[in-house]
C-alpha cells in the first residue's frame, strides 16, 4: 500500500548535495580506513536493506545515491518505493558490487532512511487519526538545520502536507510581529502593502478577541489559532464562517488530533512531526 501523494517529489540536486555532505562528514580525509584495511580490493559484496520494524518508508532515493556516489557501477534493485507501508522484515533494496563501497556508505544511507521513515511513519499515524474529517496535517519550520527539504518530503511521503519552507515563501505574522508593528491593523496593513499578489498572509491569534479584530481588518488569508481549547476552536470556526483558512497549532498530539480536527479547522500543524520523531529501525544485512 502506498501512502505517498503525487507531489512527494525530492529534487535530484538536493539529493546529491545532502548525500555528498554526509559522506564527506563520515569519510573525512582518509576514507573508511577499517574497510580499506580488512577487505581486499576488488571484493564484491551483496547486501539487503531490511525494515526491522513496520512503518512508512521514506528516503530510498538517498540510499541509492549514497551507494552510487562511492561506486557508480554498483547494482541496486529496489523492492518498494517511498510512501509504502512496510511490514517488519520487509526487504527494501538489494545492493551488489564493490564491498568496500557498500560498507563505507552503509551508515550514511541508513541514517537518512531511518530518520525520514520515522517522520513518514509518524505523519501517517496523524493522517489516520483525522481521516474522518476534512482537516489536513501539516509540518512546521521546526526541522533539522540543513535537512528541511528532506524532512518535509518525508511528511509528504506519510500523506501529510507542508507549511512554508522558509521565511521567504509566505508571510506568517506572529505575536512578536504584532507587538513590534503596533497592533493587528497596523501589521496587516503593512504586510498587504508589501507582499506580491501570489504571497499569502497568515496571522497568529491567541484569543477570540484578536480573531474578531483580524476579521474586522479583512486583509489576511489564513488565521493561526494558537493553543485554543476545543470550545474556543469551535467558536473560532463559527466566527470565521469560511472567510479564512483556519490552522490550529500548539502542542497537538496523536491523542488530541482527532478532537481538534472535529472542531472544523482546516489544518493541524505539528512541529513534533519533524523534531521529536523516533527513527524507524532499518538495517543492512550482508549476503555474501
Amino acid at each position: 500500500m502506498s501512502l505517498q501523494r503525487s507531489d512527494a517529489f525530492l529534487s535530484p540536486l538536493e539529493i546529491e548535495a545532502v548525500v555528498t555532505r554526509a559522506l564527506e562528514e563520515d569519510l573525512g580525509r582518509a576514507g573508511d580506513i577499517t574497510s580499506t584495511a580488512t577487505v581486499p580490493e576488488q571484493t564484491r559484496g551483496r547486501a539487503v536493506v531490511v525494515a526491522r520494524k513496520s512503518g512508512v518508508i521514506s528516503g530510498l532515493p538517498l540510499v541509492d545515491a549514497a551507494f552510487r556516489r562511492l561506486a557508480p557501477r554498483i547494482e541496486i534493485e529496489p523492492h518498494g518505493r517511498d510512501g509504502m507501508a512496510a511490514k517488519a522484515g520487509a526487504k527494501l533494496m538489494t545492493i551488489a558490487g564493490d564491498a568496500r563501497a557498500i560498507l563505507a556508505a552503509e551508515r550514511t544511507a541508513l541514517n537518512f532512511l531511518g530518520h525520514l521513515s520515522g517522520i513518514a511513519t509518524a505523519t501517517a499515524e496523524f493522517v489516520h487519526r483525522i481521516a474522518h474529517t476534512k482537516a489536513r496535517i501539516i509540518c512546521t519550520r521546526k526541522t533539522t538545520p540543513g535537512l528541511r527539504a528532506l524532512e518535509k518530503y518525508a511528511v509528504r511521503c506519510g500523506g501529510g502536507y507542508n507549511h512554508r519552507f522558509g521565511l521567504d515563501d509566505a508571510m506568517l505574522i506572529k505575536d512578536n510581529h504584532i507587538a513590534v508593528a503596533g497592533g493587528i491593523r497596523a501589521v496587516l496593513t503593512r504586510a498587504k502593502e508589501a507582499c506580491g499578489h501570489l504571497v499569502k498572509i497568515e496571522i497568529e491569534v491567541d484569543s477570540l478577541d484578536q480573531l474578531k479584530e483580524v476579521l474586522g481588518v479583512g486583509l489576511a488569508d489564513v488565521v493561526l489559532i494558537d493553543n485554543f481549547d476545543l470550545d474556543s476552536m469551535r467558536k473560532a470556526v463559527a466566527m470565521v464562517a469560511g472567510r479564512l483558512v483556519i490552522e490550529a497549532s500548539g502542542g497537538i498530539t496523536l491523542e488530541s488530533a482527532a478532537a481538534i480536527a472535529e472542531t472544523g479547522v482546516d489544518y493541524l500543524s505539528s512541529g513534533a512531526l519533524t523534531h521529536s520523531v523516533q527513527n524507524l529501525d532499518i538495517g543492512l544485512d550482508i549476503e555474501m
